[in-house]
């Protein structure tokens, strides 16, 4: 007989289940790449700079938080991109070629010297955005010389526009910039202007001394739409 045959067999004791491990929370899968595509495509289409309202309205049936979420997916993406970056101007968004570039973008579009605003225009152009509103006899007192000229070729570009009147004898216009000016100096708003010596370095012109001394704001009447400029 087998020695081994009345051996006592070993106690093996079962494992105890162990507990299950919590499940991790699902995350969530970020904005298709369609969003991502149609959100690109809306931006770089629009000729102004295309705000998060208008987006929503345009993608009415997908969810805020996922165009929300394809905008700052973009913004990522655009931040290693060689020749365009992403930008938010003007209280939107718009796709932009990136400032070292711009030279070789004018040689394609033919960009005639003339067109660039002279340094009359740079200097009241600063005057009227670090001092609106302003009359044009408040600017022609700080640069001192006539603006009348210069007004006319800013209104004509759209870089300024009369907000009002101002409540002396007279009752002469008010000048302020538009969303034309942030957009062509890429600011989102006027929070965003650089310090008067710092424009005026980048602009290529010496700021008027009175323009460094900020003067309070003025009350404005309302403007009658029908009254017409004095020439």
């Amino acid at each position: 007989m087998d020695d081994n045959s009345h051996a006592p067999t070993p106690n093996v004791e079962s494992p105890e289940p162990s507990a299950q491990s919590p499940e991790p929370e699902a995350q969530s899968p970020g904005p298709s790449a369609e969003l991502k595509a149609i959100v690109e495509a809306l931006i770089f289409a629009s000729p102004e700079p295309i705000t998060p309202r208008l987006l929503f309205k345009l993608l009415a049936d997908e969810p805020k938080e996922d165009v929300s979420a394809a905008v700052a997916a973009l913004k990522a993406d655009y931040e290693n991109r060689p020749g365009l970056q992403f930008v938010d101007v003007a209280g939107g968004y718009q796709i932009v070629t990136r400032p070292e570039l711009h030279e070789w973008v004018r040689r394609l579009f033919h960009e005639a010297s003339t067109s660039k605003l002279t340094v009359a225009g740079l200097e009241t152009l600063a005057v009227i955005a670090y001092k609106q509103p302003i009359t044009a006899l408040e600017i022609g007192e700080i640069r001192g010389v006539n603006t009348s000229g210069v007004l006319s070729t800013l209104l004509e570009r759209h870089l300024i526009k009369i907000v009002g009147r101002k409540n002396v004898v007279g009752r002469p216009f008010l000048y302020s910039t538009t969303k034309e000016f942030l957009i062509r100096f890429g600011l989102n708003d006027l929070n965003d202007l650089p310090k008067v010596e710092d424009m005026a370095e980048a602009l290529g012109f010496d700021p008027p001394a009175g323009l460094v001394e900020q003067s309070p704001r003025e009350d404005i009447l309302p403007l009658d739409e029908d009254a017409e400029p004095a020439s």
